[in-house]
């Protein structure tokens, strides 16, 4: 969830992004009800892509378009949190391996300033910043992983546990995440596809520990 988008990023990206945006951060509460209508006024953007962003996000469950009642944002259920751990593990596990095979100079670059970001939110105590960052080395392991597949996969399963993670972030702290994130960054700028996957499913478990923390 990057706050700064590219100029030239088409205008359907960018009502994906700041509608996910309001999705993930509560803003557009779990279980609420809006229209097509007040997205477009909130937004900014055309009716066009709003419309594509809705669909998308309608895809990967997020929101319910319902004909003539508008658009439902998809309700919170903690134990929902450890089914969407269980289904990233393998994904995640793929990418990390991928991207330190075939990770570049600009999407090392990327990673590096996905970890100082994250770093920084960290000690800001910045829950939105951390989660800008989060997105971003999401981002950076789709473009370094080679794999679009895979990639395509990850990206709602990254999005659902974003919003729940900031949903319980009170409980579950900031820093652990950050070490388990920038751990795994460092394995896959050194290149050592079986570090990165040991610290990707290391990450997996710390995440999986608190769903399950709050499922029960």
């Amino acid at each position: 969830m990057a706050s700064d988008t590219a100029p030239f990023e088409p205008a359907a990206a960018r009502a994906y992004r700041a509608l996910e945006r309001l999705i993930v951060t509560l803003e557009l509460a779990p279980g609420s009800t809006t229209t097509e209508g007040a997205l477009i006024e909130r937004l900014g953007l055309g009716r066009t892509p709003v419309r594509e962003a809705i669909q998308r996000l309608a895809w990967e469950g997020l929101l319910e378009v319902r004909p003539r009642a508008g658009i439902a944002v998809a309700p919170l259920h903690a134990s929902d949190w450890l089914r969407v751990m269980q289904a990233r593990r393998g994904v995640e596990a793929v990418l990390a391996r991928q991207a330190a095979r075939y990770v570049t100079r600009d999407t090392a670059d990327r990673f590096r300033a996905a970890a100082l970001a994250m770093q920084r939110a960290v000690i800001a105590g910045n829950a939105i910043g951390y989660l800008e960052a989060d997105k971003a080395m999401d981002e950076a392991m789709a473009a370094a992983g080679d794999n679009p597949f895979a990639a395509r996969l990850a990206a709602p399963l990254q999005t659902h546990s974003r919003r729940f993670w900031f949903r319980y972030q009170a409980d579950t702290g900031l820093a652990a995440a950050a070490e388990h994130h920038v751990a795994l960054i460092a394995a896959i700028l050194d290149g050592d596809a079986e570090a990165a996957e040991a610290a990707a499913l290391r990450l997996m478990d710390l995440l999986e520990d608190n769903a399950r923390r709050h499922a029960t």
